[in-house]
Order: structure tokens, then C-alpha cells, then sequence
């Protein structure tokens, strides 16, 4: 394959199209509201009703993983009585 080639980037469709083979393999979704450094002495001071702040103020997207890499950004909503993600955009970029 040419050199130009293999560094241009592939479109999600084409990507989508080409891996419909493994439709059927699992694979983990993670959704990160945010994430937080605490010191151990703080961790062992939790308790029930403790309020730990995040590094994303509410109504951010939140971060949608597989496998530990950024895929997705979403917005947390309620659906038929439980929670669920809506999509805002795709970073198929990497």
C-alpha cells in the first residue's frame, strides 16, 4: 500500500462498513462523569452521604469509553424510568 495512503484517515463509515464481520464480539462501554486525585487519608474519611466534587460541572458531556479509549461524548438522560446516554458526538479520530 502506498505511504499516502496509509495515513489517510478513514471515515466512519467505511470503518463501520468494514467491521461489520465482528458485529457479534463484546466489547466493555464505560461512561466517565468525571474523575477526582483524592489522598488516602481523605478516601478513609468517606462515609455514607459524603459529597466527592468531580472535574466536569453538571450538565457536560460525559465521556464514552470501550476498552479505555475516548469513542463518544454524551449527554446523561433519563429513559423509561432508568438512565441512559445520548450521543453528541463520535471521536473515532485516534
Amino acid at each position: 500500500m502506498p505511504e499516502s495512503m496509509e495515513n489517510e484517515p478513514v471515515s466512519y463509515e467505511k470503518a463501520s462498513e468494514e467491521l461489520q464481520f465482528f458485529g457479534d464480539v463484546p466489547f466493555g462501554i464505560t461512561v466517565q462523569l468525571g474523575e477526582r486525585r483524592m489522598n488516602i487519608g481523605d478516601i478513609l474519611q468517606l462515609q455514607i452521604g459524603s459529597v466527592i466534587s468531580l472535574s466536569k460541572s453538571a450538565g457536560e458531556n460525559v465521556d464514552v469509553l470501550i476498552n479505555g479509549r475516548l469513542v463518544a461524548f454524551g449527554e446523561v438522560m433519563e429513559l423509561e424510568g432508568s438512565t441512559g446516554i445520548r450521543i453528541t458526538e463520535l471521536n473515532f479520530s485516534e
